[in-house]
């Protein structure tokens, strides 16, 4: 949809040159201190910020800083309440009032000691003010009372530790409660500095090294909340317990310990990465100058973890989960990419050592059916982070050197861990896999290894011929090479394990021409074959887990035909053994799970050809691809149908729950398209929330591609707007909805985004005032304001009729009234137009503002000279609605101002109203 002349409305901003202005800062000043006075605090403010947009005196500005420091403590928000005040002492140390107010802001945030300070000086500086000296015994009562507090938590931190470090309690419900005390008390600051400052590292580090899964917990979880948000104390306690301890702790066998440790580690990167993140200003920030150096120290030790053949499978996947998670950068935006640049280089041979690991063979490391993938995923991240081609050029060059030292020399084990390798690095960052699979003697020796009589070492090369198959550079020679081989491993093998692999192998090779129907790989019927024998292998439940999951692999690439599609949602026992490998602890088959979903539901892209195009290639004789008639829309919409009484969405919703490094961004993307497919027709929506699919839906519009947070924030939207809001996003979810949808407003997003979304908005904004001030807070009115411009009727419409329900909040109705502003033309001119939905929701907007906002009825006349024959033609209108509205605006004018009934009586209202006030049909 185009935006013509974006943005439509002029900023009420101030104007740049003193000619212009059309109010001083004096008398917003003045506006401010009577809204203040009215009790409208949020207003206030918002005048008081405009005046110091326009005030260049020191002392002026002085007096505005102090004014809306009353107003945040009215607000409630008492960090910006103390900047605003010390801003004005900053200008007048002697300002009682600053004063004052700041050591009101500073006792709500706990600094009993600098606002008795603040009140000491105000004290001072009016000795006889009263006022003063109240406030200074009640604070003196008040840290008074903390003390005693804080001695009793002292002694209680002390009974705690005893109890549990006592070897002789026999009493375990009494050492789980004082543990579950000490894990709480630390959630607090102030608790949490006191165990801090009572030895209580010390004694945690005791409470770990008893090496039992209960007492560590504790320790662990006590730390997470003496680590969270604190740079210092992080810092300190890293210093004493040290990097290898906590290492250590990690790698252990017991999975809930290992789980721990890497929570905490991740709370610890955190708060070293960001600082302080608490509102905890002054000396604590000087206490740590840099923390690169302990990040660096944590990795080093992680990365060592990686190889140690003493630690845990769980722990090794906990340590890469870690990497992944805190080394890359975040976002394209930060410049600074040293941290993967410095793992790589001290690193990638550890990370390329677990990669490289042959499950069963001599001296192999414990691993988990996920660790692969993990390192996969760590080794792809690392190379998206680098930014320029030397840098690449380097990351293969050393993982071809570590290809090279196990391929030449090391005989059989080498070639497999080489192989292996090559598998790792193609599932993860393929440019790096492509090149060492160019390397002289890879490929032959995956081939001749395919046909070994060791399970084990078969298996191995016929995964690495899997990975190669859609790799766009080894895909035609493979095609040539491999296909004839794999038939033969399918069909001679004896072993499952082997056979399904090969079967996979074949499924992509037979999948090549996408969902283009004319280009068939194979002969008629044989995909069919696959697709059945996948089917077959997905059942049985005797197979294990690891070895179904290749069966999951294989549909998702034969779902590309339409036939297989309509076969496999007619197979109700696959579909939910599918589900029920998707819930299961191998998140590796995730991304084949969502693959085959998208299939089953189209929810891929496809672009209608342009017909002169297709005549001009029909012309060159080019292909032109062909859809499937079982692709047809009817079709589509039974296969929903039929995986949602399968129970698609809870296999989702299980999927999302996942922190795992398998649910990618590419993964999260496939999730949101198969979510949005299911919520197309509107009476799929109720279920699809009730099994968790709206709850599923919120992080996925939040975190990962672009494509897929909007696909995601379009089916919040589809739901939010069929479904009673407050019932499908039950208490505070409901205030994560808004964020999604207000992205729906962007100019990059597409008109059907940009209505849907507006539609949206408008049913939350009619729910409460909290949520029309969240959608404030995310600026969205701008954006709404554009769309009541646009060409397009529809979003038009929508837009207004969102405005209408967001111009229930007082800040919004001061906007009308902004100087320079034309909202107020616009709704009086839209009110009047011939489209009688568009004027139904402008006139609505003019009751409403008119009803709630009393001054906006003197500014009516002022806006058009058509607002008396407007307002007349929505009496006159053969509409009881538009009637209604427009008698509601003319009441509230009437009784608004002398003047304005004048006006009106003058004209020939009082003969319509008359007329109407006796047609008993409309009541």
């Amino acid at each position: 949809v185009s935006i013509p002349g974006w943005p439509p409305v002029r900023s009420p901003g101030p104007c740049p040159t003193g000619a212009h202005r059309q109010v001083t800062a004096e008398q917003l000043r003045a506006r401010g201190n009577a809204l203040f006075q009215a009790g409208d605090h949020g207003a206030a403010l918002a005048a008081y910020t405009e005046a110091l947009g326009l005030s260049d005196a020191p002392s002026e500005r002085a007096v505005l800083h102090r004014n809306r420091a009353a107003c945040y403590l009215k607000l409630e928000d008492y960090t910006k309440a103390e900047a605003d005040a010390t801003k004005a002492i900053e200008a007048d140390g002697r300002d009682v009032k600053a004063l004052f107010r700041r050591s009101q802001a500073l006792q709500r945030l706990g600094r009993l000691d600098q606002a008795v300070a603040d009140l000491q000086r105000c004290a001072s500086l009016e000795p006889r003010n009263k006022a003063f000296q109240e406030a200074l015994r009640a604070l003196g009562s008040s840290m008074h009372e903390k003390m005693k507090a804080m001695s009793c938590t002292d002694s209680k931190v002390e009974q705690m530790f005893q109890i549990l470090l006592d070897l002789d309690e026999k009493d375990a419900d009494k050492k789980q409660k004082a543990a579950q005390n000490l894990i709480v008390l630390a959630r607090e600051e102030a608790g949490a500095e006191k165990i801090f400052q009572s030895d209580g590292v010390r004694l945690l580090m005791q409470l770990l090294d008893t090496a039992k899964a209960d007492l560590m917990l504790a320790a662990l979880r006590t730390l997470v909340g003496l680590c969270s948000g604190h740079r210092s104390r992080t810092t300190a306690i890293l210093a004493e317990l040290g990097a290898p301890r906590l290492a250590a702790v990690l790698g252990v066998e017991h999975e809930q310990v290992s789980l721990a440790a890497c929570n905490l580690l991740h709370v610890m990167f955190d708060s070293l990465k960001e600082g302080l993140q608490k509102d905890f200003r002054g000396k604590e920030d000087a206490l740590v100058l840099d923390s690169s150096r302990d990040l660096k120290l944590l990795i080093k030790h992680l990365l060592e973890l990686l190889v140690l053949e003493g630690a845990s499978a769980h722990g090794r996947d906990n340590a890469l989960n870690l990497l992944i998670k805190v080394v890359p950068r975040k976002s394209p935006k930060e410049t600074n990419n040293s941290l993967s640049l410095w793992v790589i280089d001290q690193g990638l041979k550890k990370i390329l050592e677990v990669g490289s690991t042959v499950c069963g063979s001599l001296g192999s490391l414990p691993v988990t059916e996920n660790t692969r993938m993990s390192t996969s995923v760590l080794l792809s991240k690392l190379y998206e982070d680098l930014k320029c081609d030397a840098e690449r050029e380097n990351f293969h060059h050393m993982c071809e050197d570590y290809v090279r030292s196990w391929f030449e020399g090391h005989e059989l084990p080498g070639k497999l861990r080489a192989i292996q390798t090559v598998s790792c690095l193609l599932q993860g960052p393929s440019d790096a896999g492509n090149r060492v699979l160019e390397l002289e003697g890879i490929m032959d020796s995956v081939l001749s290894l395919c046909a070994s009589v060791c399970e084990a070492h078969q298996l191995v090369a016929v995964e690495a011929l899997i990975h190669a198959a859609d790799k766009a550079k080894r895909a035609s020679f493979i095609t040539a090479n491999g296909v004839n081989l794999l038939k033969e491993i399918y069909k001679h093998s004896e072993r499952d394990s082997i056979r399904i692999r090969a079967l996979v192998g074949l499924c992509k090779l037979g999948s090549a021409g996408g969902t283009d129907f004319s280009m068939k790989q194979f002969a008629e019927g044989s995909t069919m074959k696959l697709a059945k024998q996948c089917r077959k292998w997905l059942c049985n439940e005797a197979i294990d887990a690891g070895t179904r999951r290749w069966a999951v692999e294989g549909l998702a690439y034969l779902t590309f035909d339409a036939d297989v599609k309509e076969e496999f949602v007619e197979d109700k026992p696959a579909m939910q053994a599918m589900f029920h490998l998707a819930k299961s602890e191998d998140r590796s088959v995730l991304y084949a799970v969502a693959s085959t979903l998208v299939n089953c539901t189209n929810s891929y892209d496809h672009e209608e050809p342009d017909p002169q195009m297709l005549e001009l290639a029909k012309y060159a004789k080019q292909h032109i691809p062909e859809q499937h008639p079982k692709d047809k829309p009817e079709f589509v919409r039974r296969r929903v149908r039929k995986l949602l009484a399968a129970g698609v969405v809870s296999a989702l919703a299980c999927m999302v729950k996942s922190d795992n490094p398998a649910l990618t961004s590419s993964c999260r993307e496939l999730i949101s398209r198969v979510f949005l497919a299911l919520v197309e027709e509107a009476e799929d929506r109720g279920g699809v929330v009730a099994q968790g699919g709206g709850k599923a839906l919120i992080p996925l519009s939040l975190e990962g591609t672009e494509v897929g947070q909007t696909k995601a924030a379009q089916a919040l939207a589809k739901i939010t707007i069929t479904s009673n809001p407050e019932m499908a996003f039950p208490g505070e979810r409901i205030y994560e909805v808004v964020r999604p949808l207000v992205s729906l407003l962007h100019l990059q997003r597409t008109g059907l985004e940009n209505f849907e979304g507006l539609m949206a908005l408008t049913n939350l904004a009619g729910i409460s005032e909290r949520l029309r001030q969240k959608i404030l807070k995310e600026r969205a009115v701008p954006m709404i304001e554009g769309y009541m411009f646009e060409e397009h009727e529809l979003i038009r419409l929508a837009a207004t009729e969102c405005m209408c329900n967001m111009a229930m909040s007082k800040e919004v109705q001061e906007m009308f009234l902004a100087e320079g502003s034309d909202r107020l033309k616009l709704m009086v001119l839209y009110s009047g137009e011939e489209d009688e939905k568009l004027r139904r929701a402008a006139s609505g907007t003019l009751a409403m503002l008119t009803s709630l906002h009393p001054p906006i009825c003197k500014r009516i006349p002022q806006v058009t000279v058509h607002w008396l024959e407007i307002l007349q033609a929505l009496l006159l209108s053969p509409s009881a609605e538009l009637q209604h509205r427009g008698a509601v605006v003319v009441m509230n004018m009437m009784a608004a101002a002398r003047e304005v009934a004048e006006q009106l009586i003058a004209s020939e209202m009082l003969e319509i109203l008359s007329v109407l006030a006796k047609d008993k049909d409309k009541p």
